[in-house]
């Protein structure tokens, strides 16, 4: 009788293992660009169990740009992904199924850079100079905004195509004399460049539009509205933890990806705290989406940006699947 008892316990105890990992739902995660650690959170997140007990069997996938994440989200190819707002709302424009569901940089990360000794003093400087880029930077896409913003005339600088991994190269030897990059990797500039850099962030120019986010496919989203609202709680809680203790989740990404160095990966995510840091990730919750900020996103994009299909902006973002509770720096 014991022995049928425990046989018994035994099938029931495999039959609920086997419903559990059947329940557990294959989520593919694409990131905006190769792990860094602006990613941290999600590598320390699915190291700690969280996102398998929410019931998520999490794949995570290098990234080669926020088109390419975007893209592969508005296909389905990928049920969610990390792209720059500005990129995923243009290629929305172009019939790309997605929307937006958490925010990672409150604050845009669009930055210009120089040397000093070029004689540059402020971004009025450029007038006359050459800025190198790749030809889909969307900090090239948007100098129009930027240069009404303080005045200049939009024609007014030369665009020299470079590759994003020459950007440093092409400016150290005077081929051009201004870049554009991401705030996140600020550090690499100073590493670089030393008291010779010279730098001003789009926000400070007046053009803050929501920078790096996490999107759904729209189609995958209707089908699975709580699978996505847990990765999205899962991934709020992991911003919000490593924002206030970075070393466990910079070890969860080190661990994960070979060749990172822990030096930088922390210089990374300090720089992404900066990013993370606006009214809305205060005031409202971290990955909140303010909707007038959204408004004037949409019309930012919406005017610099070639959008074949015009579209509702107040359709093609999410705040209902965060916790409110959860601020920056609470």
């Amino acid at each position: 009788m014991k022995i049928a008892k425990f046989a018994i316990a035994a099938i029931c105890s495999l039959a609920l293992a086997s419903t559990s990992a059947q329940a557990a739902e294959k989520i593919s995660f694409i990131l905006n660009w190769v792990a860094g650690g602006d990613h941290a959170p999600v590598y320390w997140a699915k190291a700690q169990g969280w996102y398998k007990d929410a019931g998520i069997d999490l794949t995570i996938e290098q990234g080669k740009g926020s088109t390419l994440s975007s893209q592969r989200v508005g296909i389905g190819k990928n049920q969610l992904g990390i792209a720059d707002l500005g990129t995923a709302l243009v290629n929305k424009g172009k019939g790309a199924d997605l929307v937006a569901v958490f925010n990672i940089y409150a604050n845009s990360p669009y930055g210009f850079y120089w040397k000093k000794s070029s004689g540059i003093k402020s971004i009025k400087d450029f007038a006359g100079k050459k800025i190198g880029n790749p030809p889909w930077d969307a900090a090239r896409q948007m100098w129009p905004a930027f240069a009404k913003a303080v005045g200049m005339a939009p024609d007014s600088v030369t665009w020299v195509n470079v590759k994003p991994n020459a950007k440093i190269a092409a400016l150290k030897s005077d081929s051009i004399a201004v870049t554009t990059s991401f705030y996140n990797i600020h550090f690499i500039f100073q590493k670089v460049f030393g008291d010779d850099m010279g730098f001003v962030a789009g926000k400070t120019i007046g053009v803050n539009p929501y920078g790096n986010s996490v999107i759904a496919n729209g189609k995958y989203l209707k089908e699975n509205p709580g699978v996505v609202k847990n990765f999205v709680k899962v991934t709020q809680k992991a911003y919000a933890a490593c924002a206030k203790n970075a070393d466990p989740c910079i070890t969860a990404l080190m661990d994960a990806n070979s060749g990172l160095k822990r030096g930088s990966s922390l210089a990374n995510w300090a720089l992404v705290k900066e990013l993370m840091d606006a009214d809305s990730s205060r005031n409202g919750a971290i990955g909140y989406f303010d909707p007038a900020r959204m408004d004037a996103d949409y019309k930012l994009i919406e005017a610099y940006f070639n959008l074949k299909t015009p579209f509702d902006i107040k359709q093609t973002y999410r705040n209902d699947f965060l916790d409110m509770s959860v601020k920056f720096g609470g």
